[in-house]
């Protein structure tokens, strides 16, 4: 009878050391699952959270972000009317350049017609004085040769053409001639005549300098 009873008792503690078991097999895998689980739903979570509410910091690297183009374009504007203004100012001193450059030109164009004009009228002023020059040779010359005529001819000839002359011609022939033949030359002439002649050679010795 005692055989049994123990029996059974064996029985129920194998029973239970199974169920146990079983238990903690379950327990663990529902734990594993957990732990598994978990990431997962942390990263969906937090994947939910950012499409429908954004951290601060986000926020605020957005509104930055958002905020950069702006600036950035401010900034494009600003160097680009830095820029026109360069140019204009560019070609403001290139036209200025380009007037003085001409006004130049045209000084030095001017300069170089009136060196020219110069030129010329040293020339022709040369040219003149030489022509004079020649002139004056040559109508001393005849001068000098109707002196000799005169001086040659017949006293009396010579009175007749010296009465004729005006007195500033004559006296300037017989001023020229040898005293002789003037005085030969006078001695044919009238009064009138004389005396006219003989005044205007004293009035030429009259300004004639004595120093």
């Amino acid at each position: 009878m005692m055989g049994k009873i123990r029996k059974p008792r064996i029985l129920r503690s194998r029973g239970g050391s199974l169920l146990m078991i079983a238990t903690l097999l379950i327990g663990s895998g529902v734990l594993r699952l957990v732990f598994e689980a978990a990431p997962a739903m942390a990263k969906a979570e937090g994947n939910k959270e950012g499409t429908t509410k954004p951290h601060a910091a986000d926020k605020d690297m957005h509104m930055a972000k958002a905020g950069e183009p702006a600036q950035a374009m401010s900034d494009r504007a600003g160097l680009q009317d830095m820029l026109t203004a360069f140019r204009e100012r560019e070609a403001r001193l290139t036209e200025r350049e380009r007037l003085i450059e001409e006004r130049a030109h045209a000084l030095e164009i001017a300069d170089k017609a009136v060196t020219e004009k110069l030129q010329a009228l040293v020339r022709a002023e040369t040219a003149l004085r030489e022509t004079l020059a020649l002139a004056d040779g040559a109508v001393e010359k005849d001068i000098a040769r109707l002196t000799v005529v005169y001086e040659t001819m017949k006293p009396k000839e010579a009175a007749a053409l010296f009465e004729e002359m005006a007195p500033e011609f004559a006296a300037g022939f017989l001023a020229r001639m040898r005293p002789e033949a003037a005085a030969q030359i006078m001695t044919g002439l009238s009064a009138e005549a004389a005396y006219t002649i003989s005044v205007v050679m004293a009035g030429r010795n009259a300004q004639a300098p004595t120093e």
